[in-house]
């Protein structure tokens, strides 16, 4: 069903007023599929809840596969080719009868046929002919199956998710191709971008080994993991390939070489970044993977509490002033910058953004990608925006003193001013940006908040269950007392036991953690003498700002993440 239709079925069916679908649509620029998005985002509905509402225009039950997730031994007992075609998923069987989910009109209105194609022979030569022969599709299926079957509806997403229990595993389908083609390199590489914007993969690693065979790894929820080899002599086409698709040089295999390049296939669209290093073993490839997912971001999904959402929309609805987030690499900075643009996004506003590298493009926004050949440095282009008279400016990162310089002064002078910078946590922020020969006077009139992040793995819902232990043996883990974090001897945590929906690893998907530094009047203070990170660190906690470390906390009592989870991205903050 169009979204379109969607948005009407659910006024008629009284799950959302006229008002909330007109609010949706006004606060989406009238786009139909980001407008039903942006309710399930404002906690008006849920993905579940529009299931059901579907499931109730055609008359069946929903079933829903995120609650319960079939395992890919029952899945495949339904044919590939049938499931395929007709969109069928095994669900559930309930002692008497066998549930099958689809999104399929015309299974749910008992109007869909089992096509069975069999070879007869045809004339006096004894030629054969290709016979189409209509079955009904309940029946063969309680054949199939040996009990009486029951359809009911799911979400597009989910029924996709679950066909994809048909494919083989990446390993046996790079041995297929290069026995089916000669010219390997589109099949193998075409191959592997769509498996990983399927599993949501931010990186795509290609590493030439010792042993004459290059070793791909998919980052999946910041974790690495192999998914197959190919020998050497087919990665030279694939390092070609990717090399032409990037717009870069072939004959160079000594410098570090950067591209990107789009793929697009079955309307889906993957924006990937292209790093080339030359390594003692060949030139290895890592492909970071930019799918578009920012229309279904905003602030409450990212993993903010309350209390900081609130913080952080203060500090964005000002006319001006300097917010900075800090964290490393692929901490998810540039995601929470372009959550908050999307929230003060208006046409009645000027918005630019200098970066290097545009990862994400917002309807009404200016973006100017840093171009080191023409010399467009982040300096340079922020002194040419601020002459276009802009409202907010998001600067990519801030590098060096000239950067920090203007930015200062863009904040001082009227505008909003977005940033990152890298520092290992919120306190480290202010000393790391004094060394930079900013003025202390300037720095404290500007910086309105700092933020800082890192991602955490989450338990994975289908596999979650709880167990208990000892706060005397999680000390003994950590070296030291954990009585401020948690008043109980004995504590319920959750992990996952490994399931075929998270690949068997107990997590699926990521949050963040975050710690946001509001500049106070007793922080400005502190400023204007220099201060060390453990001054601005114990002031910051005086009023009440959460460690990284405590904010994961948090997310481990919800059930959100695991205990090992939170030591792993975050240092326990000391007691002041």
């Amino acid at each position: 069903m169009e979204p379109q239709a969607i948005l009407e079925l659910l006024v008629n069916t009284q799950y959302i007023t006229e008002e909330d679908r007109k609010l949706a649509l006004t606060s989406t620029h009238n786009d139909f599929a980001i407008a039903v998005d942006y309710l399930v985002q404002t906690n008006l509905l849920t993905y579940d809840i529009i299931g059901q509402a579907l499931a109730e225009s055609w008359g069946v039950k929903y079933f829903d596969l995120n609650t319960f997730i079939p395992a890919k031994s029952d899945v495949v007992k339904i044919p590939e080719a049938v499931a395929q075609e007709l969109r069928l998923v095994y669900f559930k069987d309930t002692g008497d009868i066998i549930q099958i989910s689809t999104d399929n009109n015309l299974v749910l209105k008992g109007n869909a046929k089992l096509i069975v194609r069999k070879e007869e022979k045809s004339g006096l030569m004894g030629g054969k002919k290709e016979v189409k022969e209509e079955r009904d599709l309940q029946e063969e299926l309680v054949k199939l199956l040996g009990k009486p079957v029951e359809f009911g509806y799911s979400l597009t997403q989910d029924i996709d998710k679950l066909l994809l229990s048909y494919k083989a595993p990446l390993a046996s389908r790079f041995v297929s191709i290069m026995e089916k083609f000669d010219t390997v390199a589109p099949e193998i590489v075409e191959e592997i971008v769509q498996e990983a914007v399927e599993e949501k993969v931010s990186d795509i690693h290609f590493e030439p080994q010792y042993d004459k065979t290059v070793r791909i790894r998919f980052r999946i929820d910041g974790m690495l993991q192999e998914v197959g080899r190919i020998p050497f002599s087919y990665y030279e086409n694939v390092l070609n390939l990717i090399k032409v698709k990037a717009q870069l040089r072939t004959d160079e295999h000594f410098i570090p070489q950067d591209g990107a390049i789009r793929f697009a296939k079955d309307n889906k669209i993957a924006d990937v970044r292209v790093s080339i290093i030359p390594t003692v073993y060949g030139e290895k490839i890592v492909l970071r993977v930019l799918t578009n997912t920012l229309s279904s971001i905003t602030l409450e999904t990212l993993g903010l509490n309350d209390r900081n959402i609130k913080m952080l929309r203060k500090a964005a609805q000002k006319p001006f002033g300097m917010v900075l987030v800090t964290g490393p690499t692929g901490s998810g900075k540039s995601t929470t910058l372009y959550s908050i643009l999307k929230t003060i996004n208006d046409e009645g506003r000027n918005i630019t953004t200098i970066e290097d590298p545009v990862e994400y493009k917002i309807e009404g926004v200016n973006h100017i990608q840093v171009n080191k050949e023409t010399d467009l440095s982040f300096a340079r282009g922020l002194r040419s925006i601020l002459r276009q008279d802009p409202d907010i400016v998001l600067v990519g990162e801030i590098r060096d003193d000239e950067t920090a310089q203007i930015s200062i002064n863009a904040a001082l002078t009227g505008h909003l001013l977005f940033s990152t910078v890298h520092a290992n946590d919120g306190e480290s922020t202010l000393p790391r940006l004094l060394n930079m020969d900013i003025d202390p006077f300037l720095l404290a009139s500007t910086l309105q908040l700092i933020i800082a992040q890192r991602l955490i793995r989450k338990i994975c819902s289908a596999c979650v269950y709880t167990y208990t232990v000892q706060r005397s043996e999680l000390e003994q883990t950590v070296g030291q007392p954990l009585n401020r974090f948690f008043a109980e001897e004995t504590l319920t945590f959750y992990r996952g036991k490994g399931c075929s929906n998270c690949g068997f690893t107990g997590y699926k998907g990521r949050s963040g953690v975050y710690q946001l530094i509001e500049m106070t009047e007793e922080i400005r203070e502190a400023v204007l003498h220099n201060p060390t990170a453990d001054i601005i660190a114990k002031l910051s906690r005086q009023q009440g700002s959460q460690s990284l470390f405590e904010d994961g906390i948090e997310k481990v009592k919800l059930g959100v993440t695991t205990f090992d989870e939170v030591l792993r991205v975050a240092a326990i903050p000391e007691e002041y």
